[in-house]
């Protein structure tokens, strides 16, 4: 999250769409941290053969336990799945997701402790891969193909809420994978009205 497309760089925090979300929870009155766990490149549960570290399922659990009390969890991965290393399909990718779910719940909180609301958050439609992306992402187009109806699925079968950025935004024109920064702002700002009836049913 918060790659800028067509370079190497990141977004500044507040310009991703966790802080303009934040920004919009506040503004209509929420009373809300949110607090960014991201890393470029990390898949849902498989390991990057040249990157260490990319296992969203590694150190999940120890993310919930540190930070707990949470009121809300937002799972946003699976893009990453897509990219040429491993030929894994969207089915695939949303059963990762799946996982992670399992791994929130389950999660080592002290005894009392609420456990946090799930979202779950389908990306924009992989298009066609531009510049640096091309090697990387070669075929993601076509192995991601339905990826947003399965990770609805998903969410229903394990209870959590679920936000599909595709009907905000698509992909950036740039490199067809990330999101430019007024597509941040943009999902940012449609995302806080759900996020606001997921916690006040809470």
């Amino acid at each position: 999250m918060g790659h800028h497309p067509g370079t190497r760089n990141r977004l500044a925090f507040d310009k991703r769409w966790p802080m303009v979300l934040e920004r919009a929870l506040t503004a209509r009155g929420s009373e809300v941290r949110v607090i960014e766990n991201c890393l470029n490149g990390r898949k849902t549960v498989w390991d990057d053969p040249f990157r260490p570290g990319r296992n969203g399922a590694g150190g999940l659990a120890e993310a919930i336990e540190l930070n707990a009390p949470l009121a809300l969890v937002v799972i946003a991965l699976g893009t990453n799945d897509f990219q040429a290393t491993h030929d894994i399909s969207a089915w695939m990718s949303a059963q990762g997701v799946g996982r992670l779910v399992d791994i929130v719940r389950q999660a080592p909180i002290e005894p009392g402790l609420p456990r946090p609301d799930i979202l779950i958050v389908a990306p924009p439609r992989i298009e066609e891969p531009k510049g640096d992306n091309i090697f990387k992402f070669v075929g993601a187009a076509r192995r991601s193909e339905g990826f947003a109806g399965l990770l609805q699925a998903a969410a229903e079968a394990k209870a959590a809420h679920f936000f599909d950025m595709n009907g905000v935004t698509s992909a950036s024109l740039v490199d067809g994978i990330h999101l430019d920064e007024d597509q941040h702002m943009a999902v940012g700002e449609a995302m806080a009205p759900d996020v606001r009836r997921v916690l006040e049913m809470g």
